[in-house]
């Protein structure tokens, strides 16, 4: 194990940022490169090594913590990467984005703070890239059997590669211009360089993954076709119907969804735009929503040179230590401060939008908002507490309802539903049609990037499973299983 008594010497120390007002002026992630390297090893000396590691209840990866912890520790970095490696196709995503649902299910965190799992990760998949140590794993032979995967967000992309890894021939069919999906267009750039994603792909390709951008399943091709023509398919089309805001003016221009709004930001990093076609430049600008999509909403806006920028969040503020009805090892709901919070910005609690109000052009001026608060378990405005604010940009950031129906392709592959909305599968993932699978949010729901490549890992067992009769690729999760909480 780690230190016995690295937890007792030492406290917990996170990644370094860079100051505030250097960052805001570029794209750059907002962290100080090489800062965690010269501290990893103290905090990974902080794992305890305990009999019954609930980190590993809080991720569904079953990443092996307590073990390269252990070789972080002891600076065998190769070894670190082989085990970090063994569940968890892309460390270097969740890394700098889970919110680290296994922090929050250390033991250690019981009566201290947390073991840095988070940072460990990034620093062991860093360290293996700078040494060269992530290699192509290309099948030693060839299964015959063909496997198309749409959607190539972390869902897909996983799927993919274990699939192919696994000796078949897949091909990754992604409707926008590049691959990554969310990943791609979601993620700000000072979350993650997409320098990430790129020499990812450049691994997957040379392991033999085919990867067709520009093609959208259901328009470009019919669904139906797509299945005749593969052995298998693997839906990861994700859960990109957004939340709309239905008061009155949402008709005004200058109010958008986030998904229209950050990856146009990302295409001037990716040299499409010179200057994005919505920006926040000299505006004031409204984020509605309090999670972490909205806080890239503020990062952005902040980049961009708003003139104000308030977030609304229609639930109270949650408390900065845990609650007593959200105990450990469960996740909890607490006061997060992101590095765009840092930056400015004001945070607004328990408010809910009545209406907007525009000028003579139909562009938005303002939002009119309501304090709102739990009257009988419902949220219930206050009299004599509406008023309004300045608002030139308004981004909705209030999450997902479900799977595109707009595009065909559930409707042509004629998928059941869930009682949510989302694409039904039995316990190996499959659909209702045979042969078809569905992994990530297009079948969970809304969730978190670490259960997205959980999902494709175990999806990939399942089509493995029907195309050759058995699968040694593991399955760290059932379609069933959830998030650990109250």
């Amino acid at each position: 194990m780690a230190d016995p008594k690295g937890f007792l010497n030492h406290g917990r120390e996170v990644a370094q940022t860079r100051p505030v007002g250097e960052r805001v002026r570029d794209w750059n992630e907002v962290y100080v490169p090489g800062s965690l390297l010269p501290i990893i090893s103290k905090q990974a000396s902080r794992c305890m090594d305990c009999g019954i590691p609930f980190c590993h209840n809080g991720c569904p990866l079953g990443n092996l913590i307590p073990e390269w912890n252990d070789y972080a520790y002891r600076e065998d970095w190769s070894a670190a990467s082989e085990r970090l490696h063994a569940t968890n196709n892309f460390p270097e995503f969740t890394g700098r984005l889970c919110p680290a649902p296994c922090e929050a299910a250390c033991v250690l965190g019981i009566n201290q703070p947390a073991v840095t799992i988070k940072n460990v990760e990034v620093s062991i998949i860093d360290k293996a890239w700078d040494a060269n140590d992530v290699k192509p794993q290309a099948p030693e032979r060839l299964s015959g059997k063909t496997v198309a995967v749409i959607g190539s967000g972390p869902a897909g992309l996983a799927a993919a590669q274990q699939l192919t890894r696994a000796g078949h021939t897949v091909a990754v069919y992604e409707r926008a211009d590049r691959i990554g999906g969310l990943l791609r267009y979601g993620i700000p750039e000072f979350k993650m360089e997409k320098r990430h994603i790129n020499r990812r792909i450049e691994q997957m390709r040379a392991e033999g993954t085919k990867f067709r951008t520009g093609v959208e399943i259901g328009r470009d091709i019919d669904a139906a076709k797509l299945r005749r023509r593969y052995d298998a398919v693997v839906i990861a089309a994700g859960s990109t119907t957004a939340r709309d805001l239905p008061v009155p003016g949402r008709e005004l221009k200058g109010i958008y969804q986030a998904m229209e709004y950050l990856p146009l930001a990302n295409k001037v990093q990716e040299g499409d735009y010179v200057t994005t076609p919505v920006s926040a430049e000299g505006k004031h600008v409204v984020v509605i929503g309090g999670g972490d999509t909205g806080a890239d909403c503020v990062g952005t806006a902040h980049r961009q040179g708003a003139a104000s920028v308030t977030q609304l969040e229609i639930m109270p503020k949650p408390g900065e230590e845990r609650a007593p009805h959200q105990p450990w090892p469960t996740f909890p709901m607490l006061y997060k401060v992101t590095s765009a919070h840092e930056e400015g910005g004001e945070r607004v609690y328990a408010v809910n939008t009545t209406h907007f109000e525009g000028d003579e052009d139909g562009n938005v001026q303002f939002l009119h908002l309501v304090e709102v608060e739990f009257i009988e378990g419902k949220l219930t405005p206050k009299p004599g507490t509406e008023r309004k604010i300045p608002a030139q940009l308004v981004t909705l950031a209030m999450g997902f309802t479900g799977t595109d129906r707009e595009n065909g392709l559930v409707d042509q592959f004629a998928l059941e539903l869930d009682e949510r909305g989302n694409i039904a599968r039995d316990g190996e993932f499959q659909t209702n049609v045979p042969g078809v699978f569905v992994a990530g949010d297009a079948g969970r729901g809304q969730s978190l990037i670490v259960w997205a490549i959980a999902e494709g890992r175990s999806a990939a067992r399942g089509v493995d499973r029907f195309l050759t009769g058995a699968s040694d690729l593991p399955a760290p999760i059932r379609p069933t299983d959830r998030a650990l909480t109250v």
